[in-house]
């Protein structure tokens, strides 16, 4: 048999590659999907089957691209009318070469949640392995709060799921989610590719509650909603734009000049360096967005009818950063700084800058300071703060600037440096002027001794 996880960096996406007697299966597939074609010639094998186990809401499905490509059929669950595939039920069983997959149908996540189990032919009463999609993870469960007015009925069937099908399967059968340490879709997955049937009923927390128990605290949850989700969803629903051979096309080079017009056009720039480089010059109104965040945090800023530019500290184009944006959907990618920000220097226009400082240069009894935590609420929580902070999430900023006073010194700090360095330069693009951002952040203020405020009330913001 062959068995591949294909891991999504920034996204912590998973999805699988499993073949056998010249046929294969990929389950929940990402949008570039040379890689899967790339594993079936490499093995001699035709991709087949194609499985969704869900509508995801973080990610683009490479279903429709792998199909054109292939002629593989494509299969997910009936609860939801998706405008391309066959809709499978509980129970059916769809066979590949000597193998076959068994539908469970696990809803909870989302309504139209399917698990899928593999055997070897004729072998249902041993199955192997489980995909789980959103319902299990390593160490922790699906969100169950994408309906609002449904959260308890869907906690308490996503309780259901769990206990009645998936723990069911046997302790020894191999889990593999859809999603691993980092994902959105988690709040707490535990930072391992695979699992077990048999370890996660020992060790998952929340697979040790009762069902009233299991329900309060899925309610209790508190999940991130990008913006970008909701296109998400829209795409994976009907298909996305394709892409041409299930690549990631080539970026084109940008002069300084071709990047000023296009910042005149409301281009979003996207300067890809670290905090302390972002911080000694940068473009004039662009956001900081590390290259391993753009996953996670340009869906938050970006706009799917407005141009993106990224702009990195050195020649190479970015195209890690670019197949990330492109697996959100982004594909309104005007291209990259050609020479990096070095090429924005030379060319004689204005540069920006960001203050910085150190956690033993903050004074936190001076006057006219705001301090901004924009870590998670599960971090804040958990770690403790800064006294006298305020928090917005990292990609609230924007949506509440309204709450960050104009008069005064703005301090930010996150987890190390990171997220600060992205939601100072939002501010500094709204029109903020003194803004420092705490290089560090809470890690480094730990370690330095200060003093740490862990008695919170419980804040009702939707992040994680």
């Amino acid at each position: 048999m062959i068995f591949e996880q294909i891991e999504s960096t920034g996204l912590a996406h998973y999805s699988y590659f499993v073949g056998a007697g010249g046929a294969a299966v990929v389950i929940d597939p990402r949008r570039d999907v040379e890689v899967y074609l790339d594993l079936a010639a490499a093995h001699g094998v035709e991709i087949t089957h194609i499985f969704e186990t869900h509508r995801n809401e973080d990610y683009c499905t490479g279903s429709l691209d792998l199909a054109r490509e292939t002629g593989a059929e494509i299969f997910h669950g009936a609860a939801l009318d998706f405008g391309f595939g066959r809709p499978v039920k509980e129970g059916e069983v769809i066979s590949v070469g000597p193998l076959e997959v068994r539908v469970l149908e696990t809803p909870g996540h989302t309504d139209e949640s399917i698990s899928l189990v593999l055997a070897e032919a004729g072998r249902a009463d041993a199955p192997l392995m489980v995909f789980t999609g959103d319902a299990l993870f390593a160490g922790d469960v699906g969100r169950t709060d994408f309906f609002k007015a449904r959260l308890d009925e869907m906690a308490g069937t996503l309780y259901d799921s769990l206990h009645e099908k998936i723990l069911t399967l046997g302790d020894g059968v191999i889990v593999c989610p859809a999603h691993g340490a980092g994902s959105v879709c988690g709040g707490a997955i535990h930072a391992r590719p695979f699992t077990t049937i048999g370890h996660e009923k020992r060790t998952n927390p929340l697979l040790q509650l009762t069902r009233p128990e299991f329900i309060a605290r899925k309610r209790a949850e508190h999940h991130p909603f990008p913006p970008y989700f909701a296109t998400m969803e829209r795409y994976n629903l009907t298909g996305p734009p394709p892409l041409r051979g299930g690549k990631v096309p080539l970026m084109h080079t940008m002069t300084p000049d071709a990047v000023e017009h296009a910042t005149r056009r409301g281009a979003t720039l996207v300067d890809l360096r670290d905090p302390p480089a972002f911080a000694s010059g940068h473009v004039p109104g662009s956001l900081n967005i590390w290259q391993a965040g753009i996953a996670g945090h340009l869906g938050y800023y970006a706009e799917y009818d407005r141009p993106i530019i990224f702009i990195s500290g050195t020649t190479p184009a970015p195209r890690a950063a670019e197949t990330q944006a492109r697996r959100l959907g982004f594909d309104a990618i005007d291209g990259y700084l050609a020479g990096g920000i070095n090429a924005w220097y030379q060319s004689g226009r204005p540069i920006a800058r960001c203050k910085t400082c150190s956690v033993r240069e903050v004074d936190l009894d001076a006057e006219d300071q705001f301090i901004l935590d924009v870590r998670g609420i599960t971090t804040r929580l958990s770690i403790g703060v800064i006294p006298r902070s305020h928090h917005i999430y990292v990609g609230e900023v924007a949506a509440r600037i309204d709450e960050v006073p104009r008069h005064k010194k703005i301090l930010v700090y996150c987890n190390t440096g990171f997220k600060g360095s992205l939601a100072a330069s939002v501010l500094l693009k709204n029109g903020y002027q003194d803004v420092t951002n705490i290089l560090g952040g809470m890690t480094a203020w730990i370690r330095a001794g200060r003093d740490v405020q862990t008695e919170l009330r419980k804040e009702g913001i939707s992040a994680v």
